[in-house]
């Protein structure tokens, strides 16, 4: 084969508008990418070689760092949203906890002692609820004085029985309930 080129020629068709180097690029371009196609390599490319091997399946390294970074972001947000649920389920027990005690405050005066005006405070059984209670002389608003002198001949009176409960909230806050009521019960 002597004489032979391992290059194969460029089709006859093909007219040059350039003479020099830049021609003899685009020719040599053709002719590399031609030869793949006829002619595939019985040696696979390596790296950094003129001819890149066709892309293998799977992924690369920046697509599983992306998903990595969007799997952490998602998960972070769902943790504080799980989180922040969590808090506010135990900050509305705790609530409801310290009502119930506050009613139970409230449904004591009057039964366990008697009505009289003044203050009272303690602490609850287990200590977390620190409760406060006044009880005053009830007078409707708009009461005239007619009214209130009516009032102190009656055999019965009536008291407003204020009930405030705290206790700790979380990082270092103190939480209240205030309730109220009003009852009627026998002079003294």
């Amino acid at each position: 084969m002597a004489g032979a080129s391992r290059w194969p020629r460029a089709k006859e068709n093909t007219t040059s508008t350039s003479t020099g180097l830049p021609a003899v690029c685009r020719y040599l371009n053709s002719a590399m990418i031609d030869r793949d196609r006829v002619m595939p390599s019985p040696n696979p490319p390596s790296f950094g070689s003129a001819h890149p091997r066709t892309r293998a399946a799977g992924f690369s390294l920046i697509e599983v760092l992306a998903a990595f970074v969007i799997l952490a972001l998602v998960g972070t947000a769902l943790f504080r949203l799980f989180s922040g649920a969590l808090g506010n389920a135990s900050a509305a027990d705790d609530y409801s906890r310290a009502t119930l005690y506050a009613e139970s405050r409230l449904a004591n005066f009057g039964v366990e002692t008697r009505l009289r005006e003044g203050t009272d405070e303690g602490t609850s059984e287990d200590g977390r609820y620190l409760w406060r209670a006044s009880v005053a002389r009830y007078v409707p608003p708009g009461t005239t004085p007619d009214m209130e002198a009516a009032t102190d001949a009656m055999a019965v009176r009536a008291w407003r029985i204020a009930v405030t409960v705290h206790w700790p909230g979380t990082a270092g806050s103190d939480r209240s309930v205030s309730l109220s009521t009003v009852r009627v019960a026998l002079k003294e």
